[in-house]
């Protein structure tokens, strides 16, 4: 009986993961969630905005831009409209926004794209979908004002303006964590940062919208990454509760990263 019970309910807990739709989701949204990888690259670019000292209106613009352009995502490929564009912002080589391979490296692509946005005069104040098409110069430019609420909601989180904006429901992870691998991800995204390890959790020396923004990157790559949990400023989020931020006992000026261990059987 006893063994029937454990197969039971190990069987329940395998089919209500099956159920789960993995996706991301911010404050103020307006419903419009992201897929896990669609999130790790928004959190990415708002990272290198964040890195650079620009505001949250930047990575604003840039979500917009990137979602309009590839849905969020790193393609190989262009369109008939420009046969040569590629990566996150289709961005083209024959246009000057560098080599192939550079145009693929969301790293550098999102730094072009900054680099260009800081050259608009005022573009804080624009709208989104002007400073985007001064930018992206579209054959579209009214295509990006659809992405405004979306960007403004996953910008104001990711870059830690909006404390406990981000949640992800995720499934069980399939492999263990690593907790070097977290920072070496954290370090490139968001800079040199004073981490140290535990065990399998990361703690990471921070505070303010600082801490929370890195917080939130790690929620928006904790499937990538089998992140099960991250503390800070007296919340919690775990990827088992299904209920995203909840108070708790953690103490200010430090964000704690936990991995997971490897699965049972």
């Amino acid at each position: 009986m006893v063994a029937g019970a454990i197969y039971t309910a190990v069987a329940f807990l395998q089919r209500s993961e099956t159920l789960i739709t993995e996706r991301c989701t911010a404050a103020g949204s307006g419903g419009d969630d992201l897929a896990t990888d669609q999130a790790a690259n928004a959190s990415l670019i708002t990272a290198v905005a964040v890195r650079r000292g620009l505001p949250a209106r930047a990575a604003s613009i840039a979500l917009a831009t990137a979602m309009q352009e590839s849905k969020l995502r790193n393609i190989g490929h262009g369109d008939q409209a420009g046969p040569d564009s590629r990566g996150l912002f289709q961005q083209r080589p024959s246009q000057g926004w560098g080599t192939a391979a550079q145009v693929m490296d969301p790293y550098h692509a999102s730094n072009a794209f900054y680099d260009a946005l800081v050259e608009v005069s005022g573009y804080e104040s624009m709208d989104i979908t002007v400073a985007a098409q001064k930018v992206q110069r579209s054959a579209y430019p009214g295509a990006y004002a659809q992405h405004q609420v979306m960007a403004r909601a996953f910008a104001s989180a990711l870059s830690g303006q909006t404390p406990a904006g981000l949640d992800c429901s995720l499934r069980s992870p399939e492999a263990a964590g690593d907790p070097a691998a977290v920072a070496d991800e954290l370090t490139a995204a968001l800079g040199n940062l004073p981490v140290s390890t535990s065990g399998r959790t990361l703690l990471v020396d921070a505070e303010g919208t600082e801490a929370w923004s890195v917080a939130q990157w790690a929620v928006a790559n904790a499937k990538t990454l089998a992140i099960t949990g991250v503390e800070v400023d007296g919340h919690a989020w775990n990827r088992q509760s299904r209920d995203g931020w909840q108070p708790a006992q953690v103490p200010a000026g430090q964000v704690r990263i936990t991995v997971a261990d490897t699965p049972a059987g």
